[in-house]
């Protein structure tokens, strides 16, 4: 989510220029069907249709990490400290065009004293274990918690990467993923070096490896998500008031590059989608899946809780 002292100055500006999306004003479908992007023909992805999503219907807005599973099981975490999950419902050529059995709760945090909302919330990022415990990663106070069920109570990750602390409230970890060999991978939003170059870890809690990721100038990483080769996919996004408001950008780490990183090694993705063909909105999240023997990607807007923003999930396969 953007940092709480430019939304006003965002709330103004774009409401006057009619950037973002506009929100849905009623009904009680959580999720309508909209046009697929078009993207270049020699693009090695393939629009596979659009949802916009409804905040009211779905009782809150702010969501940010994306996770959908082989099954077409959505689950999205906000910054307002909650969950959701819902099925995915696909029409007769795969393409989902409806969300059923919403379920959503609080983030429940596993602290003894009582602490300000704001630093206990913000959830940016989401990521799966292979044996089913999902890891949300959250800024402000940074720091990884553990949930064996959304039920249940944060299990702290006690060891978060080396240098996490030194982030700025806003600009932690919103890129937090695990790779097809059960490593994970984290990229911070913030601490940006003289080479534009930000920190990134890769390992695990107590086996960190410190790397370097370098985004598009201007641009900052906002999630991460596992490709079956090895590799990840990550999602970028800008913000300027004078430059037009939000633009993002789809990008691919190779398997290569995180295969055997050395320590403080660059990664430097490969652009799959740039920001001319992306809607100018505030993505924040993606996930990868497989489906009908494809494999696809889910990519989604983080509405900001603003009435001139609404939130969407956007779908892709790789071209065969």
């Amino acid at each position: 989510m953007i940092a709480s002292r430019r939304r006003a100055l965002l709330l103004g500006a774009l409401a006057l220029s009619g950037l973002g999306s506009c929100a849905l004003l009623g009904g009680g479908d959580p999720a309508t069907p909209a046009a697929p992007l078009s993207v270049p023909s020699d693009s090695v992805l393939v629009p596979r249709g659009r949802l916009l999503l409804d905040r009211r219907a779905m009782g809150f807005g702010g969501l940010s990490g994306l996770h959908v599973d082989d099954d077409l099981r959505y689950t999205a975490v906000s910054d307002l400290g909650r969950w959701v999950q819902a099925q995915l419902v696909a029409g007769p050529d795969g393409v989902p065009v409806a969300l059923k059995d919403l379920r959503s709760g609080p983030l429940r945090q596993d602290f003894p004293l009582p602490l300000p909302r704001p630093l206990m919330r913000d959830a940016e990022a989401l990521a799966r274990l292979p044996d089913g415990t999902w890891l949300v990663a959250f800024e402000r106070w940074h720091r990884i918690c553990a949930y064996p069920g959304f039920d249940r109570r944060c299990e702290p990750v006690l060891q978060s990467p080396p240098g996490l602390d030194a982030a700025p409230p806003n600009a932690g970890l919103e890129s937090l993923t695990v790779l097809a060999d059960g490593r994970w991978l984290a990229i911070a939003e913030g601490l940006q070096a003289g080479d534009g170059t930000l920190p990134a870890w890769i390992g695990q809690p107590g086996a960190w490896a410190s790397l370097r990721y370098r985004p598009s100038s201007g641009y900052v990483p906002t999630d991460a998500a596992p490709l079956p080769d090895g590799g990840a996919l990550v999602v970028e996004r800008s913000f300027s008031l004078l430059g037009g408001g939000f633009r993002a950008m789809l990008r691919r780490l190779p398997a290569a590059q995180l295969a055997h990183p050395a320590t403080e090694a660059v990664l430097v993705p490969q652009t799959l989608i740039g920001p001319d063909a992306l809607p100018h909105d505030n993505w924040e999240g993606v996930s990868v899946f497989r489906h009908r023997g494809e494999l696809w990607v889910a990519m989604q807007v983080d509405d900001n809780e603003l009435f001139f923003q609404q939130g969407q999930l956007l779908f892709f396969s790789f071209r065969n």
